[in-house]
């Protein structure tokens, strides 16, 4: 499985309108966590980011939250960001824009947001377009760092070290919680956020005007 585990310069310059990370003038770390939300996973994670007194931003999929509403609804009650992750988690490289701009208009429904991450990282720039575009424009959050959760080729120590050894002020960290990403996500965020902590990071959630 190929990916950068931290996003190259080069790549954030051919995108410029997204948003890979955030200023440097104070340590903040702002997790993410995509593919929510889970009945399990995302407690977990809640429970953990509530120790900190920490914020996070969750992308989640809109025929999970259809499904798990009250779970949602907790993300939400506890002063937590939310992201549109389309409705299906379709990968925009492989669709039609109609399909995948109306995957996104349908997790709308379910989800009051105007921050967008398209799934894998994968949306043409037309599908970009559109959705900058819209009345209610949206605006696409990518990442600085993958922590790597969701490859089943690599140990959760890896994991571990993937977030510890590129995270710095302003970094977009991300993280999923899901059944595929449980084992290495459930082992680094403690120690990613207890270790953080004690070197000064805050954890807020992504915020944009």
């Amino acid at each position: 499985m190929l990916y950068f585990v931290k996003s190259p310069s080069w790549l954030q310059s051919l995108f410029p309108a997204r948003i890979w990370k955030f200023s440097i003038e104070r340590k903040n770390i702002y997790l993410t966590f995509d593919d929510g939300p889970h009945p399990v996973h995302t407690p977990f994670v809640l429970d953990l980011l509530k120790e900190y007194n920490a914020t996070a931003t969750f992308f989640c999929i809109g025929n999970n939250v259809r499904q798990y509403p009250e779970i949602y609804n907790r993300i939400k009650s506890e002063g937590h960001g939310i992201g549109n992750h389309t409705y299906s988690h379709l990968n925009g490289k492989q669709v039609s824009s109609e399909i995948y701009v109306n995957d996104v208009l349908e997790a709308a429904k379910y989800i009051d947001s105007n921050l967008f991450r398209p799934p894998y990282g994968r949306i043409k720039s037309f599908q970009a377009k559109v959705l900058s575009q819209m009345n209610k424009p949206f605006k696409i959050i990518m990442w600085t760092v993958l922590s790597g959760d969701f490859d089943e080729g690599i140990s959760k120590e890896r994991c571990l070290e993937n977030v510890l050894l590129h995270s710095t002020a302003g970094s977009v960290v991300v993280f999923h919680d899901s059944d595929k990403a449980a084992e290495r996500m459930r082992y680094a965020l403690p120690i990613v956020m207890k270790t953080l902590s004690s070197q000064g990071f805050s954890f807020e959630k992504v915020t944009v005007l």
